[in-house]
């Protein structure tokens, strides 16, 4: 699963073993975060986020539907995601550049792709075979494949704003959630628990 030798060694280089759901802190947007949601949104949540995150893809399969149906395509909450490195971290990081590459209307279609795909992966170790074909789908060719998850400028991106999180919000696992710059403490739960959660961040704005 090599994406190449600067990539491998750069992804690891920060020497994280991050786990399930940890301790936040929160920051404003930044210039370089994906997001989805109307700008004028009373709630923001962000989500720290591995694409080789069994826990992130739970969330990502069976509660973030509903959240994107009930309140961001309402215009009730601004969503971020912020890019977070896991084990195995060349696959990682290759999923986002990968991401990043496809473009900014595409972006979020890629991430669900690889999320949904972590079983494949994990079981036939062909990382990059189900990456390509992921690829394709968002019209990336073989090619630029290859320029994509090995972009230089783009790790050392991914790494600056994990060593950033870390340091200054002691973000140390996934996925973590911000909302309206507080920590929330999800316990793994449906749509129920940030039912609860926005309402209350709800009423704080009032």
């Amino acid at each position: 699963m090599n994406f190449g030798k600067f990539l491998t060694v750069a992804a690891l280089g920060l020497g994280l073993m991050v786990s399930a759901c940890s301790k936040g802190g929160g920051d404003a947007v930044k210039s370089d975060d994906m997001v989805m949601g109307s700008d004028t949104a009373p709630i923001t949540m962000i989500e720290y986020a591995s694409v080789t995150c069994s826990h992130c893809a739970q969330f990502n399969e069976t509660v973030f539907p509903d959240i994107k149906k009930n309140y961001i395509d309402t215009g009730k909450v601004k969503y971020v995601f912020r890019e977070f490195l896991t084990p195995p971290n060349d696959v990682s990081a290759a999923g986002v550049l990968l991401a990043r590459c496809a473009g900014d209307d595409k972006y979020f279609q890629v991430i669900d792709s690889v999320m949904r795909s972590q079983r494949e992966i994990f079981e036939t170790g062909d990382a990059k075979g189900v990456l390509l074909r992921i690829a394709k789908t968002a019209g990336i060719s073989d090619e630029k494949f290859n320029t994509c998850v090995t972009d230089e400028a783009g790790l050392k991106r991914i790494n600056a704003n994990m060593e950033s999180a870390i340091k200054e919000h002691n973000i140390t696992g996934t996925p973590t959630f911000l909302i309206n710059g507080k920590k929330y403490d999800y316990k793994g739960g449906d749509i129920k628990e940030f039912d609860t959660a926005f309402a209350a961040a709800t009423a704080e704005t009032k």
